[in-house]
């Protein structure tokens, strides 16, 4: 049995050869993250988008809850990288009321229809952070419980999951 050599990476300059490559990897690569995701019990989402602009996707759960996560896992590294204070995850119930109560108060003194955008922008980021944190408390609340989602909905990629837009 003689072994493949390495593919050199380079593009395909043929339109037709371009296609069928990249469709042959595609179905490889979802494959490849079904495999992933049944055999090391991983929560797996994946968004391929072809050259024409058509979207697959695939995931072993909720595409929309996985990026959920993702989101608040990004946004929990981002604030940890700043260095900001503010958005600690180890901040107590109390300190959090009171940066709502802050909030609160801001959105009362500056109304918001005679406000300015960076004022807007201002409140945006206090209730972006105030909202990260809480969602993040959440997640640690849900992995400290027991409680996984995911384990659910572990499905294998099919001919119309491929080809959704």
């Amino acid at each position: 049995m003689t072994r493949r050599g390495r593919v050199e990476l380079r593009r395909i300059e043929d339109r037709t050869s371009r296609q069928v490559r990249f469709s042959k990897r595609r179905s490889g690569l979802f494959k490849k993250a079904f495999e992933l995701s049944l055999l090391c019990d991983a929560e797996v989402a994946l968004l391929v988008f072809s050259p024409a602009g058509k979207l697959y996707e695939y995931s072993s759960s909720s595409i929309e809850g996985t990026y959920d996560r993702y989101q608040q896992f990004s946004g929990v590294r981002r604030n940890l990288s700043e260095g900001d204070a503010g958005s600690n995850n180890d901040e107590d119930p109390s300190s959090i009321q009171s940066r709502l109560k802050d909030i609160f108060s801001w959105s009362l003194q500056n109304n918001a229809d005679e406000s300015d955008a960076n004022r807007l922008e201002k409140l945006e980021k206090l209730l972006t952070a105030a909202l990260r944190n809480t969602k993040s408390k959440k997640m640690l609340a849900k992995q400290s419980s027991g409680v996984s989602s995911s384990n659910q909905n572990s499905k294998r990629p099919s001919r119309l999951d491929e080809g959704r837009v």
